[in-house]
């Protein structure tokens, strides 16, 4: 820790003298060597994380997109199809692995593979309202990257056959100052979230932590976060987890840290045969609320409303705890982020069988 600190005063101080941020003078030029594109987040002064599951690794990438925010909805239909165009391919034989907004200049950001199996090419690309569709060079760019030092190993694989590895990386977000990362470790207690300070140092162990699993009945550790969104509960930094079948579960971030082994609280039950696929945090009315997308139960708005005075669940229900509604008029969706205040940004399938990007008010 004290190396840390005194690194990271160095840094400061040649920010200061320099005109620079801390943040981009931890960055240095060269090729990203991602080895595949999975879970996005956006840091401070454009800066992108990219999980890179494969590759057991997280890259903070420099955008250079502080731009003026764009306004207008983003409207694209068939996005799969012009990003296949774009790349001499066809759309099946891409895949889409997830989108974000850039808070700053409200581009479009979208991690990809080309191609299927172990040999698909990860790249980057940015999309702006246009439908203008640009790749960001990766041979080239400020760049720093951190390893996990307890990813799956590469060649082990779970019970249909894929490569445990490709859940290494299931989620992330940048918290005051770090970088929270849910997946699975190779650890007895799989399920994994971890605090990486940023500027990257050396990643730890991060926390093991066990879920009762209120669908199933049971006490879980080795069944991955599936997506997350930071939130503050009576003022204190909480992670909200989603896992498959649904429970959503809270964890203290003070809670994380390396090695220790930590209990959540479950605190709903939304619905079995389900995977949750992404959830954003809003505000309106006054109230805050969760918008999350899933892969048979639609789109769930989820009232945070006395979050903080519901009991953990402990015995098996079928569903319980925080209220939803359904949104009947949401289907489809794969992705989805806050486009600004109002809105929020959605890549949807279509009755055609296109991905698009659709913009919808925040309901």
């Amino acid at each position: 820790m004290l190396r840390f600190r005194y690194t990271f005063c160095l840094l400061l101080a040649a920010s200061l003298l320099s005109g620079a941020s801390v943040y981009a003078s931890s960055l240095k030029a060269g090729k990203a060597d991602l080895k595949s594109a999975g879970p996005l987040a956006f840091g401070p002064e454009g800066i992108l994380f990219v999980g890179d599951p494969m590759g057991a690794a997280i890259f903070a990438l420099d955008t250079g997109d502080q731009g003026k925010p764009a306004s207008g909805p983003v409207d694209i239909q068939g996005i799969d199809g012009r990003i296949a165009a774009m790349l001499g391919t066809a759309a099946d034989q891409i895949l889409l692995n997830d989108v974000v907004v850039n808070p700053l200049s409200r581009k479009v950001y979208i991690s990809v593979s080309r191609g299927r199996g172990p040999d698909a090419v990860p790249m980057i690309l940015r999309v702006d309202r246009a439908g203008k569709i640009q790749e960001v060079s990766l041979a080239e760019v400020r760049h720093s990257k951190v390893m996990l030092p307890n990813a799956p190993d590469a060649a082990a694989k779970d019970r249909g056959g894929q490569p445990k590895r490709l859940e290494a990386i299931t989620d992330l977000a940048f918290v005051d100052g770090n970088l929270i990362v849910a997946g699975l470790s190779n650890e007895e207690f799989a399920s994994n979230l971890r605090s990486i300070p940023f500027p990257f140092r050396d990643a730890d162990r991060g926390a093991n932590i066990e879920i009762y699993h209120s669908q199933h009945g049971r006490f879980e550790t080795a069944s991955p976060v599936r997506t997350f969104v930071p939130y503050k509960i009576l003022d204190t930094q909480h992670i909200l987890a989603a896992y498959t079948c649904t429970p959503l579960v809270k964890f203290p971030v003070a809670d994380l840290k390396p090695g220790k082994k930590v209990m959540g609280t479950t605190i709903a039950e939304l619905g079995n045969r389900n995977r949750p696929l992404d959830m954003i945090v809003y505000s309106k009315g006054g109230k805050d609320y969760i918008l999350m997308n899933n892969s048979s139960r639609g789109v769930m708005k989820i009232s945070t409303e006395k979050i903080d005075s519901y009991p953990g669940i402990t015995q098996q229900v079928e569903k319980q705890g925080l209220p939803y509604e359904t949104i009947a008029g949401l289907k489809d969706v794969q992705q989805l982020d806050k486009l600004d205040d109002s809105s929020a940004l959605l890549l949807v399938r279509s009755e055609s069988g296109s991905l698009d990007l659709k913009t919808i008010a925040l309901p």
